[in-house]
């Protein structure tokens, strides 16, 4: 049965309303993955959409209307993202980030993923405004495979880079990663069914979507000179098969 959500989040962050805009408009791909937006009310948004607020540093709405769904991603009529920023007295900003629309199918089920989902991403947004702001990154993403939608592909995804079962925010720990190799980083989010891993120079997601009926995710923000998401890509879809051959 088809019925209404509104997810709404309000935060802090120690950086510019510009750097803001700036993450959210031009360099999503350093946070969330590659999105282009037509600078103007009016004009294209991702997915097929339509921006109907542009104001520079102080507001972005785009509104996707009937979006095609795909592997994990909920059936919708009408899926809106809003952007409102201020600036705080002292220095920094205010956001306000509110994803509303129309689910269809599945709606308990539907509204959690995208609940949970929301809590990460602005989580990472605030992490690569605070570690990395201003620089542009290197995205890349894939999926497990079919396997990896059983109840505990997540645990299995995560004990396959060494990641120990312990490990609490803020932790330092020593991980193996795809194309990487053992490396430091510290546990910047860790949730049931998300993780969050910060190096120096890039940002590791870890997206338990099996809790929600799709395959297990990576997503990775490299800020190293000279990285290779091709690469990236491709040795995390090699670790990904052989954890859940």
């Amino acid at each position: 049965m088809s019925k209404e959500f509104e997810i709404a989040r309000e935060f802090e962050v120690d950086a510019s309303p510009q750097e803001v805009w700036a993450a959210i408009t031009t360099g999503t791909g350093a946070w969330l993955w590659p999105m282009e937006y037509e600078p103007r009310e009016g004009g294209a948004a991702p997915f097929g959409g339509t921006v109907t607020a542009w104001d520079p540093a102080h507001r972005l709405t785009a509104r996707v209307e009937s979006p095609e769904a795909g592997d994990g991603i909920p059936r919708q009529t009408l899926n809106q993202l809003d952007h409102l920023i201020e600036a705080r007295e002292g220095g920094g900003s205010w956001v306000r980030y509110v994803h509303s629309g129309i689910f269809v199918d599945d709606w308990d089920n539907q509204y959690d993923g995208a609940d949970q989902h929301t809590d990460f991403y602005l989580h990472t947004l605030r992490q690569y405004l605070r570690h990395f702001p201003g620089r542009a990154a290197v995205f890349s993403g894939t999926d497990g495979p079919e396997a990896s939608r059983a109840a505990t592909a997540f645990a299995a995804l995560t004990r396959g880079l060494g990641l120990p079962d312990g490990a609490a925010e803020g932790a330092g720990v020593r991980v193996d990663l795809p194309g990487t190799g053992p490396v430091d980083a510290v546990v910047d989010y860790r949730r049931p069914n998300f993780v969050g891993l910060r190096t120096g120079t890039a940002m590791y997601r870890l997206f338990g979507r099996n809790h929600f009926g799709a395959p297990v995710g990576v997503s990775v923000h490299d800020f190293a000179p000279g990285a290779d998401g091709r690469h990236t890509e491709e040795a995390w879809r090699e670790r990904l098969d052989r954890i859940f051959a």
